[in-house]
Formats: C-alpha cells, sequence, structure tokens
C-alpha cells in the first residue's frame, strides 16, 4: 500500500507541474516503485509457485503462465490508457484536457490501490517451514529482511547473475528509449503531442507478441536513418515502430522475469530487488543523458549494448546448458 502512494502523489502532482512539486514527487516514487515493484516480482512468484505445488502442476509452466498473464494485462493497460491520452489531448496537450487526463488517471491509481487490499497471502515453502518449527513470523521477516542486503552483495558474485546483468539493463535502456526519446523526437515531430497517445497505445498493443530480438533489432535499425515522410506514410510508419517495440518489450519482460525467477529460486526478493536497482539506472542515466546526445548516438549505444545482452545471455545459456547435461 505505501508503494501505490507514490504513484498517486505522482500523478496528483502533474496536475499543477513545476519544480516544487514534480522534483519531490518523482523522488519519493521512486522510494515507492522500489518497494512496489520488487513487491510484485516476490509476490508473483511466490504465489505461481504455492499454485504449482498445490496443484501438483510444473513450477516453470506456472511461473510462465503467471508472468505472461501479468504483463499482458500490464500491456492491455499500456493500451487503454495511452488511447485515453490520445483520446483527451487531441487539443495539442491544452489546459483542461491536462488536467482531464490526469484526474482520470488519478482516479485508476485510487482504485488499483484499493484492489491491492484484496490480495490474499499464499503460504510459501518458508512460511510452512515456520510453523512447523514454531518460529515466530515477524522474528523470521526480520531476519529476512536485516540479510537483504548481504543476499544482493551475495548475488553479485555469482557467475550467472553477472552474466544477466546486461540483459537486465538492456531492459531498462529500451523502455527509457521508448519513453523518452521515440516520444520525444520522433513521434512528437511527426504527429504532434496527442499522436504520443496512438502510437503509445499501439505500443502497448502488441507488447508481449514476439521475440525480443525479431521486434527490438529490427525497431532500432529502423530508426537509424529516420526522417519524417508524408503524414499518412509518417503515422503508419512510427505506428508500425511503436508495434515492433511493444512485440519485443513483451516478451523480454516476461521472459526476463521466469529467466531469474527460474535460476535464482532460492532468494527471490534479493533477485528481483537486482532487476529494478539496474533496470532503475539505466533508466535514470537515459533520463540525464538525453538533452546532450542525439537520437542516431542514443541508438548507436543501444544496437552495442544489444550485441552486449545477447552474448552475455548466449555465454549464460552455455553455462547453464553444461551444467545441466553435469548433474545428468
Amino acid at each position: 500500500m505505501i508503494g501505490t502512494t507514490g504513484y498517486w502523489f505522482y500523478v496528483a502532482a502533474n496536475l499543477k507541474p513545476n519544480w516544487y512539486t514534480l522534483v519531490p514527487a518523482s523522488l519519493y516514487l521512486g522510494f515507492c516503485a522500489s518497494i512496489i515493484w520488487v513487491g510484485q516480482g516476490t509476490y508473483l512468484i511466490t504465489t505461481a509457485r504455492s499454485h504449482a505445488t498445490d496443484s501438483n502442476f510444473h513450477e516453470g509452466t506456472i511461473i510462465g503462465n503467471f508472468n505472461g498473464l501479468f504483463f499482458g494485462l500490464y500491456a492491455l493497460n499500456q493500451f487503454i490508457g495511452n488511447l485515453i491520452a490520445f483520446a483527451l489531448l487531441s487539443n495539442e496537450g491544452s489546459t483542461s484536457s491536462t488536467t482531464l487526463l490526469f484526474v482520470v488517471f488519478l482516479s485508476f491509481v485510487t482504485f488499483g490501490a484499493i484492489l491491492m487490499c484484496f490480495l490474499s497471502k499464499r503460504s510459501s515453502n518458508s512460511t510452512k517451514e515456520n510453523k512447523i518449527l514454531g518460529t515466530d513470523d515477524d522474528a523470521s521477516e526480520s531476519s529476512s529482511f536485516n540479510s537483504l542486503s548481504r543476499s544482493l552483495m551475495s548475488s553479485l558474485s555469482d557467475t550467472k547473475m553477472l552474466l544477466i546483468i546486461p540483459l537486465i539493463a538492456y531492459s531498462g535502456l529500451q523502455e527509457a528509449f521508448v519513453w523518452a526519446e521515440f516520444t520525444k523526437h520522433v513521434v512528437t515531430p511527426a504527429i504532434g503531442v496527442s499522436g504520443v497517445g496512438i502510437a503509445m497505445a499501439s505500443y502497448g498493443a502488441f507488447d508481449g507478441i514476439c521475440s525480443f530480438v525479431a521486434g527490438r533489432l529490427t525497431s532500432v535499425l529502423l530508426l537509424l536513418n529516420f526522417s519524417i515522410p508524408s503524414r499518412f506514410l509518417g503515422t503508419s510508419y512510427i505506428l508500425f515502430m511503436a508495434a515492433l517495440m511493444g512485440i519485443g518489450d513483451g516478451v523480454l519482460a516476461t521472459q526476463l522475469n521466469v529467466l531469474l525467477a527460474m535460476l535464482f529460486n532460492h532468494d527471490t526478493e534479493g533477485t528481483f530487488a537486482q532487476l529494478k536497482i539496474w533496470q532503475s539506472t539505466t533508466i535514470a542515466m537515459v533520463f540525464f543523458l538525453s538533452p546532450h546526445i542525439s537520437l542516431q548516438t542514443f541508438i548507436t549505444i543501444m544496437l552495442v549494448f544489444l550485441c552486449l545482452s545477447l552474448f552475455s545471455f548466449l555465454w549464460l545459456t552455455l553455462k547453464v546448458g553444461k551444467k545441466i547435461i553435469i548433474l545428468h
């Protein structure tokens, strides 16, 4: 519930946007986002494992299904939210339409926070063991909290985590690229402020359809020689690129969470904390560097990072595959 308040205050700050409202709200949102997103990953994986155990299903299959469902709904949220933005910002961002947009978003955030009150707690294996051993839950949670910082540091000595960090960082890099660079340098000059909503709705609609390479790599290469063509062709071209990036992002987000859950099932909280640390770091770097580098320079950086991510992931695949062969 504390995690949801950050989003509420940030959206509310946009009703009166200035340095004194947006900067403190952004700082508080960063704190709250760390809570809610690490909690999301931990809760989803714990619930999936509990359901797999109770129903005697294969754990990996259930984790994949749960993550696919979550990020599918998350993509639907992007689609609907950006359609609302497109409809309300048809007056090219007038004060009244912008205010109405954030009031609508604030209502959705409030409703979402209320829904979180109905989340149920599933018993994990550690919880069951505590009950059997008679261990106090509060003491167990305190011990878990105290060991989290140590688990974060120890995970950095794990070769598998080191090999997957470039892919995690790239996932944050490509998200920030869509939010900051693509909307500012491509969508807005071509089809206006109101076009951002429809472009990002296209991004959300196709989020989670196809593979990481087929979507993301193709979109980045298309943008290297980007120039704004005629109105109709320009809009179609931008929507097509947004769809490709959405396709890549959906699969990357889903499979990355599943991969982390399967590789580091002994430390769910620490693993998803690492996920958000590296994603948030790259997102912050993009927004800080955005005013100082060109679109083509940023795209080149993304391509280099993509190659590094694919190389490290291939190395990880060979390492894990070799370990499985040895075990057999």
